[in-house]
């Protein structure tokens, strides 16, 4: 059954001869019409509504970043439960969910288009299942064969596949000034997920334990979440038939030089928080084994957690004083830091205390979270800079410059995923290679040194690709 909703005029949008907003409600909770730019629909009905969406997307991918990065938290647990993997096997069974995730975020930034983000959602939770039952079934048995272990952590890169469709979900249903918060919301909410795995697994599998682990429980504990999860969407999100895929928008933005430029940024920034947090408990494992866990009565707890925490909360904050001083300088700083901070653990290593590690870890982390915030805030920038300096019709270069850094906010995302199988697999190779990861850390360093100047060089610096300006 079709109903039909009309938003009232009010004050100054009746006097400017606003048009109203009609809604036509069809069956699947489909919604045509939508238009948050209209301030008096937006007041009366459309924000009660993207409010209540944006509450489960984050729900939704809260769950999705707990699924992606399970394996993260489990392995460290493997040994004491039978299991007798190599370091090398550990690192692999940490690293593809982060390589399989990267990846799913192509496809599923356009899955919003295709299906409706109310459907998607439904689905892409509803996959969610698979990874968590199959971890709870195979860790249950220490004869389970690596390759097959190996198969069900990379299903976990569902979970990673969960933000981009979400973001792109999200963005249709807010006006231009308030897509920022939204978004900002809806990408901290996931990323705390991998604080939450790393905190509460530990906790479950130890609980009632006698002599050895309840593993299986670092899946099965997830099942009931997700069921609501796909409860809660089917009950309450909605589908918008104007939320439509832009594949000339992206393949345009593939051929824009900054794309690429801003995605070996993001990789800095975003892949050294996913990478680093995905590996914190096996590092944390290696270098202090009497730390790994601490027991806080029947529970045992791993404070790896600390690190996913303050880089999900300080994200945010990135992209707050990137709009007061701009994402470049801001991102120049988290570089900075982070190049810092990781010299610092270098030097501090031989000192063999876990709370100088940990305070120089969690350095790191602050950093790449405020860098994560400030990243994604320089891409919209640079590309209407972009649209000021190529354009001889400034309106015309204006629209196809935004639908461009709309394609780009998810590309980048997915492309800087990447960065959380890369530095596992540079650690993997640094012990291999020298028994060490100190080798590992200064090839940060390096890096994070190399993207300092590429910032300063192009963003900081008056350009004229960039219309002369600072971003």
């Amino acid at each position: 059954m079709t109903t039909t909703v009309t938003s009232p005029q009010a004050g100054a949008e009746a006097a400017a001869g606003t048009t109203p907003v009609t809604l036509t409600r069809r069956p699947g909770r489909w919604i045509d019409g939508w238009n948050p730019e209209n301030f008096a629909f937006w007041q009366v009905e459309g924000r009660a509504i993207a409010r209540r969406n944006l509450g489960w997307s984050i729900f939704a991918e809260f769950l999705g970043f707990i699924v992606w990065q399970l394996w993260s938290i489990v392995v460290v647990m493997l040994p004491a439960a039978g299991f007798s993997f190599t370091s090398s096997e550990a690192f692999w069974l940490i690293s593809l969910p982060s390589l399989v995730g990267a990846t799913m975020r192509f496809p599923y930034t356009f899955m919003v288009a295709k299906f409706g983000g109310r459907n998607w959602t439904i689905i892409s939770a509803g996959l969610l299942l698979i990874p968590s039952i199959l971890l709870g079934v195979v860790v249950g048995n220490p004869d389970t064969p690596f390759g097959v272990m190996l198969v069900v952590a990379a299903l976990a890169g569902f979970g990673g596949g969960n933000f981009a469709s979400s973001m792109a979900n999200i963005t249709y249903f807010f006006p231009q000034k308030e897509k920022g918060w939204a978004l900002g919301l809806n990408a901290a909410g996931g990323n705390i997920g991998t604080a939450v795995a790393q905190f509460a697994v530990p906790i479950v599998v130890t609980v009632g334990a006698a002599t050895t682990l309840n593993i299986s429980l670092a899946g099965w504990m997830w099942v009931p979440l997700i069921l609501v999860a796909i409860l809660g969407a089917w009950r309450y999100m909605d589908n918008l038939s104007n939320a439509k895929s832009d594949a000339a928008a992206s393949a345009a933005a593939l051929r824009e030089p900054h794309l690429w430029l801003l995605a070996l940024l993001y990789i800095g920034t975003f892949g050294s928080f996913i990478g680093f947090a995905s590996v914190f408990p096996k590092l944390i494992a290696d270098q202090f084994p009497a730390f790994s866990t601490i027991q806080v009565g029947q529970a045992a707890v791993s404070l790896a957690f600390l690190g996913a925490l303050v880089g999900s909360l300080a994200r945010p904050y990135g992209g707050r004083l990137a709009d007061r001083v701009g994402g470049a300088r801001v991102t120049v700083g988290a570089f900075t830091v982070m190049a810092l901070g990781a010299l610092a653990l270098i030097w501090t290593l031989p000192l063999e205390n876990f709370w100088v590690f940990l305070a120089c870890f969690l350095v790191l982390f602050g950093a790449t979270g405020i860098g994560n915030g400030s990243t994604y805030r320089m891409i919209p920038n640079v590309f209407a800079a972009r649209a000021l300096a190529t354009a001889s019709d400034r309106l015309d270069a204006g629209v196809a410059m935004q639908r461009k850094a709309a394609a780009a906010l998810g590309l980048i995302s997915a492309i800087g995923a990447y960065g959380g199988f890369v530095i596992p697999q540079m650690l993997n190779l640094s012990q291999t290679t020298t028994g060490a990861y100190t080798a590992a850390f200064y090839g940060f360093v390096i890096a994070y040194a190399a993207l300092l100047t590429l910032t300063v060089a192009v963003y900081i610096v008056p350009r004229r690709s960039l219309a002369g300006q600072r971003i």
